[in-house]
């Protein structure tokens, strides 16, 4: 008689790969991925060389994730406090810092080196100063300043400049409005978690929102003010002629749901509502790129 086949114990922990792909946030750097690879498309002037893009998204990605793993090594005590993070393999003690510094710094030489050599030096300067900005300046402002969210955002904004950059070394017009649409959209998503976490926030030392915001009131109205500016950015790619018709309709169509949403939670900051609006912006987000890249003129 066959011996019965083993269950895995509920609470057993995470394995090596999923440990790595903690550490370099991969879910999150999926949102790289994409926006790397619509930079790429938009700023091609002709036919699409997928052997290059292919090679942009892969050394931008490398880039992103040795950002990542530096931020959690610099973070550690601060996760520790948080139920969110807690369990990250750093913290949980299932990794060596020693072993994640050297991921990380191995992850960021080959990833900018790749670029460097394969791609061209203005899409390799680009990517590696998406570290810098990242772990340098963004990471340690988190405990001074709320400002921190907007030099986060502006870190998130570059990678589809380094995938225009990779199919075309002048950054133009179209690559600034990527750009723009990467910072602005940031500020209304990450806003949304900041006040969902608040507490927990608040207890780790970290400033993601303004000391003296108790209510919530002046999260919500610079959520609302930058799915405004969004609103305004996203029409430039149509006023420059980047854009058609249908380009116009799509994008004031899922600007006005955004926008919307940032004013309901300006009326009710609640935590369901807060958690609408930062689902709004998951959504939103590929639909306007998708838009930009279908109706590309």
């Amino acid at each position: 008689m066959s011996e019965p086949l083993a269950v895995p114990a509920a609470n057993a922990e995470p394995g090596i790969l999923a440990d790595l792909l903690d550490l370099t946030k991969a879910r999150l750097n999926m949102l790289v991925l994409i926006t790397t690879f619509v930079g790429y498309w938009m700023g091609a002037p002709g036919a699409i060389d997928w052997l290059r893009l292919i090679q942009t998204m892969l050394g931008t990605a490398l880039c992103a994730a040795s950002a990542a793993a530096l931020n959690q090594l610099w973070e550690v005590k601060i996760d520790a406090l948080m139920p969110r993070t807690a369990d990250r393999p750093i913290v949980a003690g299932r990794m060596k810092k020693s072993a994640a510094f050297w991921i990380a710094i191995a992850l960021g030489l080959i990833g900018g080196i790749w670029l460097w050599v394969a791609v061209n030096h203005l899409s390799a300067i680009l990517a590696v100063s998406t570290i810098l900005i990242y772990v340098v300046l963004y990471t340690p402002l988190k405990r001074v300043s709320a400002w921190c969210t907007l030099v986060g955002a502006v870190s998130g904004a570059i990678p589809p400049m380094v995938g225009w950059a990779a199919a075309n070394p002048h950054l133009s017009l179209g690559a600034w409005v990527l750009f723009g649409v990467l910072f602005a959209w940031q500020m209304p998503h990450f806003l949304a978690i900041a006040w969902m976490y608040r507490d927990q926030y608040r207890s780790a030392g970290l400033v993601m929102l303004k000391r003296d915001d108790h209510t919530g009131f002046p999260t919500a109205i610079t959520s609302l003010f930058f799915t405004f500016l969004l609103t305004g950015i996203t029409l430039v790619q149509f006023n420059a002629g980047l854009g058609g018709s249908i380009y116009l309709g799509g994008a004031l169509l899922f600007n006005s749901i955004f926008f919307l949403a940032a004013l309901h939670f300006c009326a009710d900051r609640s935590r369901p509502v807060a958690r609408r609006l930062f689902f709004t912006s998951i959504i939103y987000l590929p639909l306007i790129l998708g838009l930009m890249v279908f109706t590309k003129v």
